[in-house]
């Protein structure tokens, strides 16, 4: 085989697994002074009858659904009774890690009696956390 048609075969090879590899994105930036944070529930509150209103903040950033990729802008998630996943991965979602990817800033949940953590983090058109990551401080409340 020449050296021209070993070189060509190479190139084909090349081109074919190149064109089927998945796309690695580079990290969505968030901007200087990104804030995200729960205007409602208070860290502390106690719930009768598990039904509330979660109300979301977000600061020097913009809400946008999913899917859309607009500088400056994510859409929010609330992770209760979890820790925040690994943040240069897809944020899950579960019972655990809810997705409000059509630009909600609150939710109704229902949460059974007991200690609850609630926090967010922004995700952006992919569901995946800014780079720096922009989450609230994690909060308690309390189901009665």
């Amino acid at each position: 085989m020449s050296k021209r048609t070993m070189l060509g075969a190479l190139y084909v090879f090349a081109s074919l697994f190149l064109a089927n590899a998945p796309a690695f994105a580079a990290p969505t930036p968030s901007p200087p002074g990104a804030e995200e944070y729960i205007i409602w529930p208070a860290d502390g509150t106690v719930i009768h009858g598990g039904k509330l209103w979660v109300r979301m903040g977000l600061r020097n950033m913009g809400v946008c659904p999913k899917g859309v990729n607009i500088p400056n802008t994510g859409h929010h998630h609330l992770l209760i009774d979890t820790d925040l996943p690994p943040l240069d991965q897809e944020i899950p979602s579960d019972r655990n890690h809810l997705h409000f990817g059509a630009g909600e800033t609150d939710a109704r949940i229902e949460l059974p009696p007991g200690k609850h953590t609630l926090q967010l983090l922004l995700g952006d058109h992919n569901h995946v956390p800014h780079n720096p990551p922009v989450y609230s401080k994690k909060i308690t409340i309390i189901v009665k």
